[in-house]
């Protein structure tokens, strides 16, 4: 693993016109990133130890580089928060989702339990008017008056053998 001067030594070697001295003569002057250095004049390089040739070049390619920096960072954060905002409303679309899927499935549910409670209900009422047909039918006693005295039309007791059936007056 790199040593944390290393590590700057890297990052300003990536400069063009700029070495291992350099980047070395930049760090002592406490000018020890690519920001710093395109913020720092070629006044202030000059006075770290280069050239005003170099000053000049280093500052325009740093300035070049932190601009294509900070323009990534950006480009990173829209990203991010358009990634963030699509996930929401990603996750705001499969709650909507379950909801209706959840509220159909309740009606459905309920419409069901309706059915079959309209259902019971006929049923039990076609079965009370069965039994109360049933009841009616063994409390209620069919009588009706023959001409020759008998109650009732449906028990016919021969008195004689000419009432029987098959004894046919002619």
């Amino acid at each position: 693993m790199a040593a944390k001067g290393n590590s700057k030594i890297d990052t300003l070697t990536a400069l063009p016109g700029i070495g291992a001295a350099t980047a070395k003569k930049l760090i002592s002057a406490k000018i020890d990133s690519v920001s710093k250095v395109a913020s720092a004049g070629s006044k202030k390089l000059q006075d770290a130890g280069l050239s005003a040739a170099v000053a000049k070049k280093v500052s325009a390619a740093a300035k070049a580089a932190d601009k294509a920096s900070s323009a990534a960072k950006k480009t990173a954060s829209k990203a991010k928060t358009a990634t963030k905002s699509t996930a929401k409303k990603s996750a705001s679309v499969v709650k909507k989702a379950a909801s209706k899927s959840k509220s159909a499935a309740k009606k459905a549910t309920s419409a069901a339990k309706s059915v079959s409670k309209k259902a019971a209900t006929k049923t039990k009422s076609a079965a009370k008017k069965v039994s109360e047909k049933a009841i009616k039918g063994k409390d209620k006693v069919k009588s009706s008056d023959s001409g020759d005295g008998r109650k009732g039309s449906t028990l016919r007791i021969p008195r004689s053998v000419t009432d029987m059936p098959w004894f046919k007056k002619k």
